[in-house]
């Protein structure tokens, strides 16, 4: 047998895995710094969920992950951490409102394998259910600057609204049973050029003046301002003038340094009703997909229950594994890191005292390994420098007797002689 990982999908070693890690534990801290709890959910989920009609959409169900259990129950792989906050929600409707949670989890998609995009991935989301506020969008926002500000990662926040791209179909006298359809093909202006999407918009039935309004609309120039000044001459009817207007307070609320609104932005996904974001490096030459995205979903949850309770929502996703892809192209890690290990100690016929020595040790929170094989001190010494472990602690029974350590920096090479409680600041220091 050809031992093979299934396609799209792929091991993690320690050295990548680290980076993950460290950058899970900042989205997490930076999630909570603003409030928000954690929540987790099942990857599996009953079909009849995530294929409603008020979920993800017909486009997403293009690539989903389908089976049955052993009760000939249909059930799917999640594809997003959205719809099943949706159901937990329908499920709790009781729970405190604004609901902020944040989830953490992979999910499962069958489409198209590239650069930063597999089958099986890591979302990390946000969401604010209960909140009709531009006020909760604006901390979705606040939470992208500060998190890739901290992955020392230059980028761009694209945000728009689906009431303006709804505004703007009415303008143009696009039928109502038409306008998913081509709100999905102006979604593709990112991946191919206005040209074909204009061919793309004739080929869904909508004609030449309907495009040419629409046009005029996802191409507005100018900064921030000037393009909502500019579409409020060409959208005049109730619905895009309130998506303009919130757009406008949202843009109030933030720092405009990196926020960039697109009028062409739509995002895919048919369940959202208000603010669309994403997220994506300055120079996109280097790379050119999302590293996260969201939006305003105000009608899924009123949707599954069928009830005409209102529960406004809105949410972020960040992508792991295109935001690891982006670190490694701009090779923000200075070494690799192939250990969470930070000491090393290395017994000379010491072994039954380094254990407790370790285990002291690690009560004071120092990450603490030793010696499990019986090596010789040299063969120690460049396994630890080959795993990048900072210090190496050697415990001889002379230094046993005396109290005192020889701790070496393997960076620099220097040695001193000190105690474990000496240790033990060093590293809290």
């Amino acid at each position: 047998m050809k031992l093979m990982n299934a396609r799209g999908t792929r091991d993690f070693p320690p050295e990548e895995k680290i980076i993950r890690q460290k950058l899970i534990d900042t989205l997490r801290s930076t999630f909570e710094l603003y409030g928000f709890s954690p929540l987790e959910t099942p990857i599996i989920e009953r079909t009849e969920v995530l294929s409603a009609k008020y979920a993800g959409g017909s486009e997403i169900l293009k690539e989903t992950f389908n089976f049955k259990d052993q009760g000939d129950r249909e059930l799917m792989m999640r594809y997003d951490l959205t719809v099943p906050l949706a159901r937990f929600i329908g499920m709790n409707p009781t729970v405190k409102m604004p609901f902020k949670r944040y989830a953490i989890g992979r999910v499962f998609r069958d489409g198209p394998i590239k650069t930063g995009r597999y089958r099986e991935f890591w979302q990390c989301d946000v969401d604010i259910v209960g909140s009709k506020s531009m006020l909760a969008e604006a901390q979705l926002i606040q939470i992208a600057q500060k998190f890739f500000a901290a992955a020392g990662i230059d980028v761009k926040i694209e945000v728009n609204n689906r009431k303006i791209l709804d505004g703007m179909m009415e303008a143009a006298g696009v039928p109502e049973d038409k306008r998913m359809e081509a709100v999905l093909e102006i979604d593709k202006l990112k991946k191919t050029s206005l040209n074909d999407v204009q061919e793309l918009l004739r080929k869904t039935g909508i004609g030449a003046d309907s495009i040419l309004i629409i046009t005029k609309v996802i191409t507005t120039p100018g900064i921030n301002q000037e393009k909502i000044a500019e579409l409020k001459e060409l959208i005049s009817n109730e619905t895009g003038i309130a998506g303009i207007n919130e757009v406008e307070e949202l843009l109030s609320y933030v720092d405009n340094k990196n926020v960039v609104f697109n009028p062409a932005l739509a995002r895919g996904l048919s369940y959202y009703t208000g603010p669309v974001f994403e997220v994506f490096l300055a120079d996109e030459k280097v790379f050119g997909s999302s590293l996260a995205a969201g939006g305003r979903w105000d009608n899924m949850i009123s949707d599954f229950l069928e009830s005409k309770k209102e529960f406004p929502a809105t949410g972020i996703s960040f992508g792991i594994e295109p935001i690891t892809t982006v670190l490694g192209l701009l090779k923000k890690e200075d070494a690799v890191v192939k250990t969470v290990t930070k000491l090393y100690v290395l017994p000379i016929q010491t072994v039954k005292e380094c254990v407790g020595i370790c285990e002291q040790l690690r009560s004071a929170g120092v990450n603490t390994d030793m010696d499990l094989s019986g090596r010789g001190v040299s063969k120690n010494l460049d396994y630890a420098n080959k795993m990048g472990i900072p210090y190496v602690l050697f415990v001889g029974e002379d230094e046993l007797k005396q109290g005192k350590f020889k701790l070496k920096d393997m960076k620099s090479g220097e040695e001193e002689l000190v105690s474990v409680e000496e240790v033990i600041k060093i590293f809290r220091a």
